[in-house]
């Protein structure tokens, strides 16, 4: 039991309760036995405040009589919690900036709230991310987005179009004979050497298997480092205190050019999944990035995205795939620059879908959809079946 210093006994009338009963206290708070108090504690003076219905309230001063309410107050206050510690102004400032940073979000990105503070407390706390979600729904554009937002030195490696993992991670073996065999480190070396980088790995569920084997240490919060294999001076370089990286990756059946990601690379990394766009918020975002064209024209676009989502969400569905907001941007551009819609399509969406079937095929249902938005408003078809019977129309 710990010291008492300063001690509470209550007593109650018998009127109140069953049995006189007897509460002493120590500072802590903790209610403790009578016995193991001194027996002078048993007096003249505890009879009277017992008759009187009052209670003792002991500090160095000695004994005092004092009303039952300010006891109960007295004992509420010892065994009352201990208040909060006071967050750590370091700690204060960065919740501050997570949950006010939303006014940080490009306009142009189309990312929820919720999401966004997620992505920039994730990078503010040097957590792995990757962001995933279909093709053109604002993967990369969200990753630039934090690294233009946390203002940090930043480097850009396309995976999914590199053919030789360890040259674009670790470096090359060359020869001349002036210094005989040297090897060359990539640029990937620096930058993991850069303190505080933002190192965005795009297309990373496109990547080489080799590249996934040669990054699992790099992003392993208990290891950390790079293996040079082929460097005779130095076998490994540790990455630099507050490197975040941030990868983006298509997950799914429907996207053929993707490797199903090893499990264990996949839980080196805080996942978050960015949405497709309902037609309002593509609308929006075409309005945004394209000022100047109709906006009917774009909220047309909008609708024939949100047409093919919609049928690739049937169990029978004639699409193999919906078409992308990356390809409704470009449709815009090229409405912008004074193409028609009917051309636009001819250009960007009708070359995604097959021909197979003739009059039948994905590419004469989509042709369909895109009638529907056309400009003099009229469903007749915009195809003739020599088109699609040979598999060399548009």
């Amino acid at each position: 039991m710990s010291a008492i210093n300063e001690i509470l006994i209550g007593y109650y009338k018998p009127e109140q309760y069953t049995t006189t009963t007897i509460k002493v206290y120590n500072t802590d708070g903790k209610e403790c036995h009578t016995n193991n108090f001194p027996h002078k504690l048993w007096s003249n003076l505890k009879k009277s405040a017992l008759a009187e219905g009052k209670a003792l309230h002991y500090t160095g001063n000695g004994w005092k009589k004092v009303d039952m309410y300010n006891y109960d107050k007295l004992v509420q206050e010892k065994a009352a919690p201990l208040p909060n510690p006071e967050i750590p102004t370091e700690h204060a400032e960065l919740m501050n900036l997570i949950h006010t940073s939303y006014d940080l979000k490009p306009k142009g990105l189309k990312m929820n709230e919720l999401k966004w503070k997620y992505l920039m407390r994730s990078g503010m706390r040097g957590k792995n991310i990757m962001m995933t979600g279909p093709a053109g729904s604002g993967k990369t554009m969200s990753a630039k987005a934090l690294v233009n937002a946390l203002d940090r030195p930043d480097f850009y490696f396309n995976l999914g179009a590199t053919q030789d993992p360890r040259a674009t991670l670790i470096g090359n073996t060359h020869f001349n004979k002036e210094e005989g065999t040297y090897f060359s480190e990539a640029l990937f070396v620096k930058a993991i050497q850069t303190p505080n980088a933002v190192i965005l790995l795009d297309e990373l569920s496109r990547a080489h298997p080799d590249a996934w084997n040669i990054l699992m240490t790099v992003l392993d919060a208990g290891q950390r480092y790079l293996r040079l294999d082929e460097a005779s001076t130095q076998a490994t370089i540790n990455v630099a205190d507050g490197v975040t990286f941030i990868a983006t990756a298509n997950i799914g059946n429907e996207y053929t050019s993707t490797r199903v990601m090893d499990k264990a690379l996949m839980d080196r990394f805080t996942v978050i999944e960015m949405d497709l766009l309902n037609k309002d918020e593509e609308a929006d975002l075409l309005k945004y990035m394209f000022p100047l064209v109709p906006q009917k024209a774009l909220e047309n676009i909008a609708g024939i995205t949100e047409m093919t989502r919609k049928e690739c969400n049937n169990e029978e569905s004639r699409l193999s795939a919906p078409v992308s907001t990356r390809t409704s941007v470009e449709i815009a551009s090229l409405l912008y620059d004074g193409f028609k819609l009917e051309e636009a399509a001819q250009i960007t969406i009708y070359p995604q879908y097959s021909t197979d079937g003739g009059v039948d095929s994905e590419r004469t249902f989509v042709k369909q959809i895109v009638q529907k938005f056309c400009d003099d408003g009229t469903e007749e078809d915009l195809f003739n079946i020599e088109d699609t019977v040979d598999g060399e129309g548009i």
